[in-house]
């Protein structure tokens, strides 16, 4: 090869690599209207804080002069502001983004979301397109799995639960941990699949080994890493982050199902921000969104956006998940049996 080849070659490979990712009909103009608004505020429970702060640093940087202001709470706690904000007529948030379905569909029963169907709904996995709302008032943005989780540093592989029924195995009283529905959209969704599996009799049986209790999923990684517990219901994404930091955590995909997390995004219809919102909602659907989510051990949800090394890909794993009408009705009704059965 010669020496302007190998120029050529080189030229055209940078070039390759400097191709930003392809705009969406549209983009230019949303921007400049985005730029007039300058931020938006943006609800969330879909991540942990570290996740939410990379992908509002991700927008920034695609997006300059709009500053992206997340608050991320548990999907409870979230909703609840919301319902205040809306309530008090405050324009506060203009992106809503919860674990649990069943708040959109409240939201949207309510009059509280501005319908928009994004232009990047071509980037979503196949997959996820039934868990979007046919009148457009919401759209899936995140997934992810509820598996077991456990300390390599005091249980061998061999040792660890395979089935969600072996977490009230009497072997285990004393070093389960859990998360809380009355909190958490993860956790609702996790209680009311189990309850359709094995009946509440499961988390009678559960209750017998004490497990600890945290609000957020992600409390129960804390708890891991603290051997405050030793196995646990937890999420996939902050387990594998935490194990990636070099911490003594592994999961089991259950046999009899890991249980699926679809979480959906909406625009508030008095958005203050709604060209920054829109904006965002295309953003949340693009390559660079998602690439940042693996970064952080997410499941991505584009199409072209491969898993974390080491990660399985949701259409390699069984999973398991409730029914819109089952979430939105079983959630408030698992909150109270909880209560009743573990005391808070």
């Amino acid at each position: 090869m010669t020496m302007r080849h190998r120029s050529l070659l080189l030229l055209v490979t940078a070039l390759l690599f400097a191709v930003p990712a392809a705009a969406f009909d549209g983009e230019k103009d949303l921007y400049e209207a985005a730029k007039k608004e300058k931020e938006l505020t943006w609800y969330t429970a879909h991540y942990n804080t570290e996740t939410a702060a990379g992908i509002c640093q991700g927008f920034e940087k695609k997006y300059p002069g709009i500053a992206c202001k997340y608050v991320r709470t548990t999907a409870q706690v979230a909703y609840q502001r919301l319902a205040q904000d809306m309530k008090a007529n405050l324009a506060q948030a203009s992106v809503f983004s919860s674990t649990d379905v069943s708040h959109l569909g409240k939201a949207k029963q309510d009059g509280w979301l501005m319908r928009y169907k994004p232009k990047n709904l071509t980037e979503l996995v196949d997959a996820f397109k039934p868990y979007n709302d046919p009148d457009d008032a919401y759209v899936a943005t995140a997934a992810g799995l509820v598996l077991i989780t456990y300390n390599t540093a005091a249980v061998a592989a061999n040792e660890a639960p395979k089935k969600w029924t072996d977490l009230a195995d009497p072997r285990w009283k004393g070093k389960v941990s859990i998360g809380h529905p009355g909190f958490s959209g993860y956790v609702g969704t996790w209680v009311v699949q189990m309850k359709k599996l094995y009946g509440w009799d499961f988390f009678k049986k559960l209750e017998l080994n004490k497990p600890r209790i945290g609000r957020s999923i992600n409390d129960t990684v804390t708890m891991l890493n603290a051997k405050e517990s030793l196995v646990a219901a937890g999420p996939s994404a902050t387990t594998l982050e935490s194990k990636a930091k070099g911490n003594p955590l592994a999961v089991v995909y259950p046999e009899d199902g890991a249980v699926l997390m679809v979480s959906p995004t909406a625009i508030m219809k008095n958005a203050p921000s709604p060209s920054a919102a829109k904006l965002f909602v295309e953003y949340l659907l693009s390559r660079e969104c998602n690439e940042i989510q693996v970064q952080h051990a997410q499941d991505p949800v584009n199409k072209h956006v491969k898993p974390m090394a080491g990660g399985k890909s949701i259409a390699e794993v069984k999973t398991i998940r409730p029914s819109y009408q089952e979430i939105e009705k079983g959630i408030p009704e698992v909150k109270e049996l909880f209560r009743d059965t573990f005391g808070i």
